[in-house]
């Protein structure tokens, strides 16, 4: 075939093409511009303050109690409560670990660091067979540390909240005893650890979670709270106000609600609705941020699974539980929150044109050399916008990638601030993968009615030499 044969072709591909990148590019600058607002708005009220000024150690100690919820956790659960039974040296802190009647492997796992704890780590058994939701077994934990200071006559200052694969950090709880009661919800930053097995793309998978948490946990978060919007809760290394969660709880003694996949994020949003005031807290003990640190997911597959439930729950179930109440503040927050789905889209359609422009400029190029035929300008003629109105996405995106990349390095070191660049292309493959399951699953869970049960993902749970590398 002649290869003037394909000038119509190409005619019609460079039409397509603008189109798509007229409608990518416009996607990305809105995106962009909420981005740039934010990065402004740590610029000018966080990024130069001074160090946080930590309260005053209150009088008297408080005392707490970590809530854990465990469905399938026996790998994990039983090195994550040693471990925190050996570092956290307060005898007053109360254990209460979630586990179900058809969880054997759990159960055991729990009882067997329980009898060694001295009574600081108590099981408590649901009521119906796993996995309910999340949501479900906290509430179940929270009736457990009621019933303790019945028993006992003494209340808790504040509950915190775990996940079973956590390393909590020892100092977290003095951060805690600091703020509260002046805040009602305080969270330290999540630090995920890098995979760091011999398999590439693990370390790639796992890695994307390092960059989203490292910029969303020391800018992000720090946003909101000098904004006044409220500060959701990561689920982990949360400590809520006791007296605060008993209002939640209300008459029925429920305080995360037992529908929802992401009671976590909605607890932040309800404790801000009652006027109490969430804050995200980073200090340093010894030099050390303290921070939550654990394994995150080191597959796509598995990636892709936690992602969705977290993009159903925020920005699909989430729109109809919270809708769009508050401050101006809150409802760009909410906006913000809620844009997952759409700017995954977008970049899949942005990569998309690439490919397409990319492809046309070959051909173009083998057309012009072997017949002398001239082909239409591929991005518009001479007083189109559009290449300028790409080159102004591509100085955004250079700044949002050299950011990304600070945040990174400032927490994992250079050379993981340097992948964080590349690591980019993943992380937008997953969230736009993860953004079809989640609207897979919202349509489901529309059209059933049901309650979608716990669809957690497998857990690791990291190893000494792992724990000293990234401490």
């Amino acid at each position: 075939m002649d290869l003037s044969d394909l000038v119509p072709a190409l005619a019609f591909l460079a039409v397509f093409s603008r189109e798509l990148l007229w409608v990518s590019a416009a996607g990305i600058f809105l995106s962009s511009l909420d981005d740039l607002a934010v990065d402004l708005a740590w610029l000018l009220r966080v990024a130069f303050r001074r160090p946080w000024t930590l309260p005053p150690e209150p009088a008297t100690p408080g005392r707490f109690a970590l809530m854990v919820p465990a469905w399938d956790e026996a790998a994990v659960i039983g090195p994550m409560l040693a471990r925190v039974c050996a570092t956290v040296p307060d005898p007053d802190l109360r254990i209460f670990v979630g586990v179900y009647p058809n969880d054997p492997g759990t159960r055991a796992a729990v009882a067997a660091v329980a009898a060694t704890s001295g009574g600081r780590v108590q099981a408590v058994l649901t009521a119906k067979p796993g996995p309910t939701t999340k949501a479900d077994c906290l509430n179940h934990l929270w009736r457990a540390v009621l019933a303790h200071e019945d028993a006992t006559g003494v209340r808790f200052k504040a509950v915190v909240l775990h996940d079973a694969e956590d390393i909590v950090d020892p100092g977290s709880f003095a951060l805690y005893d600091r703020h509260m009661p002046a805040l009602a919800m305080v969270q330290v930053p999540v630090l995920p650890l890098p995979d760091r097995s011999a398999d590439r793309l693990s370390r790639w998978v796992s890695g994307h979670y390092c960059d989203e948490f490292a910029e969303a946990h020391a800018k992000d978060m720090m946003v909101r709270g000098v904004l006044g919007a409220p500060v959701p809760s990561a689920g982990v290394g949360t400590a809520i106000d006791r007296n605060v969660l008993a209002l939640l709880a209300g008459a029925d003694g429920a305080p995360f609600d037992a529908t929802s996949l992401t009671e976590d994020y909605e607890i932040g949003h309800r404790i801000h609705r009652m006027g109490g005031k969430g804050r995200m807290v980073r200090a340093r003990i010894g030099g050390r941020l303290v921070a939550t640190r654990a394994c995150f997911p080191a597959t796509v597959a598995e990636a892709v699974r936690q992602k969705s439930r977290w993009l159903t729950g925020i920005a699909l179930s989430g729109w109809d539980r919270l809708g769009w109440d508050g401050s101006l503040a809150t409802r760009w927050m909410l906006a913000r929150d809620r844009k997952g789905l759409f700017t995954a889209c977008v970049a899949v359609l942005a990569y998309g044109a690439a490919v397409l422009v990319v492809a046309q400029m070959l051909l173009r190029a083998l057309i012009s050399r072997d017949s002398g035929v001239d082909l239409p300008p591929l991005l518009g003629g001479s007083a189109s916008l559009l290449p300028g109105f790409l080159l102004f996405n591509a100085l955004l995106l250079g700044w949002r990638l050299l950011l990304r990349a600070g945040f990174t390095a400032r927490a994992y070191g250079l050379a993981e601030g340097v992948r964080a660049v590349p690591r980019a292309l993943l992380a937008n493959a997953i969230n736009f993968l993860a953004a079809l399951k989640a609207v897979d699953r919202y349509r489901t869970t529309v059209e059933t009615g049901r309650v979608p049960d716990w669809d957690k993902t497998s857990h690791r749970f990291p190893d000494d030499a792992e724990v000293r590398v990234n401490g």
